[in-house]
């Protein structure tokens, strides 16, 4: 008997047919849907609001950077002048090339519907590309409003490329790992930036106070770190809302010295405008290039955050508050602290505040200690949203994820996550003591993020967004001939902290990849292992097998077929429910999926056997909500397609299993229709759809639900599969170690499905298995 199942996936219709074939007005329902899952374009008042709410999440780490930039440039000091304008042309050609061409007006448009960061990037790509590992996508999830693709013509460049991305497992691999690098390191910044900035605003007590110990400085910023990280339960969109005033002073401010310090002291810095003065760089630093190379990275340090955040804020907002406010008030900072270098070369050390005016210190050291804690609010938040990106497609373990805000789905909050980081940040903190060498592993974190976005831009730029190869070439060589020469600096300062956010990103890339590998396996385990519907039929009473009262829901990865897991539970207790729900909740490369697309279900076998198939699908953005009934969403979904399917009575719905199946047509069929069901809060059928069952509702239908809702109140079990995944025997020692330890970990410390899908303890029923891999 061969195993391939009867439910091949090949639909005579959706939903959105379903509405065609009757000529009801639900096809202006689904372009309505469609309207609503457009980016909206808000008004100016929202923008305005939201450019200067971001101020205080998005651009903290880049509007720090003035504590400890000249710092790390010049750690031997400063020989003449010239240096100095050399150093600062470089500063401020780095903020305008990289910070606001590339990030601000190119990269920001690289989102996923407001999404950012390299796995919004990845799931882009995994639309218009097959380059997804885990191949568990259906034929229904291109229809989604929010699976929005491009065509290509088959001669194109664009479709000769794709066919290149698709055609080998290890380019698919290449570029998974490449992500999962990006995503590390964003994570290794997320406890970088907290350390550096805050210890560099605490260090100004020093300038007041020389005598004081490096220890104290050092426990001053502990305290400041752990209240930060304290704060963030209570979500973004109030911490936003305390932080930017602050953050608003903080720029004003800073722009304001700079401007003072410009006219005070050497109004010569401002040559430092030309470009020229970059060539003259390149020609005199031979010596000690590597040490101001990276000083001067630091200065653009905060940028792949301001990408990552983009969850939080339209790309609209984010270009006003960075061209109207950011990015002047920085060139006026920058310029004034090298304007009193100038005529200061021993105060390089403590250039900051030591270049403002007397009156103003105590004020602007608040300001500055305050301005600093809420510059690690970039990368913290970038971290939670990015995790959560990697957590939906498949890439680490399931941790507890909040939504902290009614009015905007992507702010969220990741407790696990967030002790972890503060750990890792006091501890870096209190390890260093010391800001250049943090600044030293700083660097290393962010050109390693930079380098990644730029090598990832290149295939959206050519399937997404079909831009010209002039454009494409333009794009990658000015950024990888800006991000490489940062690269060649932050390299050789490996042993001088450097390491730290490698040995950060290697932990993190670890646990990711492992828990994809095994993951992966998983699903190819149970699709290698799947068994026949004609099986199941066969299992007859004549057999033992057993029908009793109740509905039970059996949880797969599959989207198609019978699992092992439920052939495994009625060979050992051969029994099941009256109703049969095979549930595959799975996640897409979108950012969301409408709740009224969540539920495709499906009827498996003949109508007697009242068994289906349901799959609820997810996008990367959604989060599960407390509040969600899991199990009466399913139910719903359950009533609207038996009458949805009352009214395609007339339709063909038979199958056959295989070619040697004719004998078991007339017993084993299926029907081939899927319907995308809409499942709402206060479940109501449309008066269209309503009025029509009238006549088409037959008594067969009627009789399924009233059979259903007794079903339904002799109770409803969740049949969850426990499998444990070992390594063979003839395995080697790293795989043993990866399967058998690390992702055994893992799973003993992550959240279970049950958890997460928010299931009843007491209706929860556990299968347990093992597998080999």
């Amino acid at each position: 008997m061969t195993s391939t199942s009867v439910e091949e996936e090949t639909s005579k219709g959706s939903m959105w047919e379903l509405d065609k074939r009757l000529d009801q007005p639900m096809g202006e329902e689904a372009g309505k849907l469609r309207n609503m899952y457009r980016e909206k374009k808000s008004s100016m008042i929202v923008l305005m609001r939201l450019a200067f709410q971001s101020l205080g999440v998005v651009f903290g780490d880049l509007g720090t950077s003035p504590l400890y930039v000249f710092y790390n440039t010049f750690p031997y000091g400063v020989d003449d002048r010239e240096e100095l304008i050399e150093a600062l042309s470089l500063i401020i050609y780095s903020l305008t090339l990289v910070v606001l061409i590339k990030y601000v007006f190119v990269v920001l448009r690289a989102n996923d519907n407001g999404q950012g960061g390299t796995f919004a990037l990845y799931s882009l790509l995994c639309r218009h590309a097959k380059i997804n590992i885990i191949p568990n996508q259906h034929r229904t999830d291109e229809e989604l409003t929010t699976y929005s693709r491009q065509t290509y013509h088959e001669s194109s460049f664009a479709a000769k490329t794709k066919r290149w991305l698709e055609s080998d497992l290890y380019k698919k691999n290449t570029i998974l790992i490449l992500v999962l690098i990006g995503t590390c390191m964003v994570i290794g910044d997320g406890i970088l930036t907290p350390a550096i900035s805050v210890l560099s605003a605490a260090g100004g007590i020093r300038v007041d106070h020389p005598g004081m110990s490096t220890d104290v400085v050092m426990l001053v910023a502990v305290a400041i770190l752990v209240g930060l990280f304290s704060m963030q339960h209570y979500g973004t969109d109030k911490v936003g809302w305390i932080f930017a005033p602050v953050v608003l002073l903080w720029f004003i401010l800073i722009g304001a010295i700079g401007a003072v310090n410009i006219w005070k002291y050497d109004r010569a810095a401002l040559r430092a405008f030309s470009p020229v003065y970059i060539i003259r760089y390149f020609r005199r630093r031979r010596h000690h290039r590597s040490a101001s190379l990276g000083g001067i990275m630091l200065s653009i340090t905060g940028t792949e955050a301001l990408f990552a955040d983009l969850a939080h804020f339209p790309v609209l907002a984010i270009q006003i508050a960075f061209t109207l406010i950011v990015f002047p008030a920085l060139l006026l900072a920058y310029t004034g602290q090298a304007a009193y270098i100038m005529k200061n070369k021993g105060h390089v050390v403590d250039a900051f505040y030591r270049s403002i005016p007397h009156a103003m210190y105590w004020p602007m050291f608040v300001v500055a200690t305050l301005a600093a804690a809420i510059a690690s609010q970039a990368t913290i938040s970038a971290s939670y949203s990015i995790i959560k990106q990697a957590l939906a497609l498949g890439c680490f373990p399931r941790v507890k994820v909040v939504h902290t805000s009614k009015k905007f789905l992507g702010q969220i909050y990741i407790p696990d996550i967030n002790w972890i980081l503060m750990i890792l940040c006091v501890a870096v903190t209190a390890g260093f003591k010391n800001q250049s060498q943090i600044g030293n592993a700083y660097g290393t974190a962010v050109v390693v993020v930079m380098l990644v976005t730029t090598f990832l831009m290149v295939p959206i730029m050519l399937l997404v967004w079909r831009s010209h190869w002039i454009l494409i070439v333009s794009f990658t060589g000015l950024s990888l001939i800006v991000e490489c020469a940062y690269l060649s600096a932050v390299l050789f300062k490996v042993d001088q902290g450097g390491w730290v956010p490698l040995a950060i990103a290697a932990a993190f890339l670890l646990i990711m990849y492992v828990w994809h590998y095994v993951t992966l396996k998983r699903y190819e385990f149970e699709m290698h292992s799947k068994v026949s519907m004609a099986w199941i039929a066969g299992l007859g009473p004549s057999l033992g097998l057993v029908r009793v009262p109740g509905i039970g829901l059996v949880y797969t990865q599959l989207p198609s077929g019978v699992p092992h897991i439920f052939s495994h539970l009625i060979t050992n207790l051969p029994a099941i429910h009256s109703v049969v729900v095979l549930v595959c909740v799975k996640y897409l490369p979108v950012y969301t999926v409408p709740v009224e697309e969540r539920f495709l279900v499906k009827r498996i076998g003949p109508k007697e056997f009242h068994m289906f198939r349901c799959v609820v699908r997810y996008g990367y953005k959604d989060v599960h909500k407390k509040d969600d009934n899991f199990e009466k969403m399913l139910y719903d979904s359950l009533v609207i397609f038996i009458r949805l399917e009352s009214m395609m009575e007339g339709g063909d719905y038979s199958d056959s299993e295989d070619e040697g199946a004719g004998e078991r047509r007339n017993t084993v069929t299926s029907s081939s229709s899927d319907y995308i069901v809409p499942v709402e809060e206060n479940l109501q059928m449309p008066a269209t759809t309503a009025s029509s069952s009238r006549h088409t509702f037959g008594k067969t239908n009627v009789d399924e639900l009233e059979f259903l809702n007794q079903c339904r109140d002799s109770g409803v079990v969740h049949i969850l599969g426990n499998t444990i995944v070992r390594a063979r025997r003839d395995s080697g020692i790293v795989k043993k170690l990866a399967v058998n330890y690390v992702y055994a970990f893992l799973r003993r410390i992550c959240r279970e499905n049950s958890v997460v899908l928010n299931l009843p303890h007491e209706s929860l029923l556990n299968v347990g298995q093992v597998f080999y891999v």
